[in-house]
């Protein structure tokens, strides 16, 4: 089995400013700039056979080249957090790519994702942060702006868990725009 889901990288320029964020919030475990990327669906664990199937069918999928940029910062678990992010600026462009995403995940079988699409990138993880801490730190972070950068592909990770963080590993590759 794979743990799959299908993301697009945050470009390497952008790194440096989003560590900077990720300080003075107790609890958080802190994800490395290597795992930073912007979810467009997550499909949970497949046999190889699936993977080879979801691999084809994201193949298919045609979208242009698109400008991002992350804003802000927010939070998922209101009454106990669960996880830091730096919000992206959510564009069409972005939500089709990720409703054909989706569409690839059904057409494969996969039951519908519950959960509505909301692009971020993952700081941390929490672990007993109180909703008051994860307030006060992101208060003076919600003006956070990047630069401007174009994805010009996604890919499709599988995700390995061990000591430490979890490694991602892009298994396919997809060109963005014609």
């Amino acid at each position: 089995m794979y743990r799959m889901f299908a993301a697009l990288p945050v470009d390497p320029d952008i790194g440096p400013g989003l560590k900077a964020l990720q300080k003075g919030l107790s609890g958080a475990s802190w994800r490395p700039e290597r795992n930073f990327h912007i979810t467009l669906r997550f499909f949970g664990d497949l046999t190889h056979e699936l993977a080879r199937d979801l691999d084809d069918l994201l193949g298919e999928i045609r979208a242009p080249e698109m400008e991002l940029r992350l804003e802000g910062v927010g939070w998922f678990g209101k009454r106990e957090p669960s996880a830091v992010w730096a919000r992206v600026r959510e564009t069409d462009e972005l939500r089709a790519l990720s409703g054909q995403c989706e569409r690839a995940a059904r057409r494969l079988g996969l039951l519908p994702d519950r959960r509505p699409f909301l692009p971020h990138v993952t700081l941390a993880y929490l672990h007993g942060t109180t909703p008051e801490e994860v307030t006060a730190w992101a208060e003076p972070r919600h003006a956070y702006c990047s630069e401007a950068f174009w994805a010009n592909s996604f890919h499709l990770y599988s995700s390995h868990s061990g000591k430490g963080p979890s490694r991602y590993v892009a298994e396919a590759d997809y060109v963005l725009g014609d």
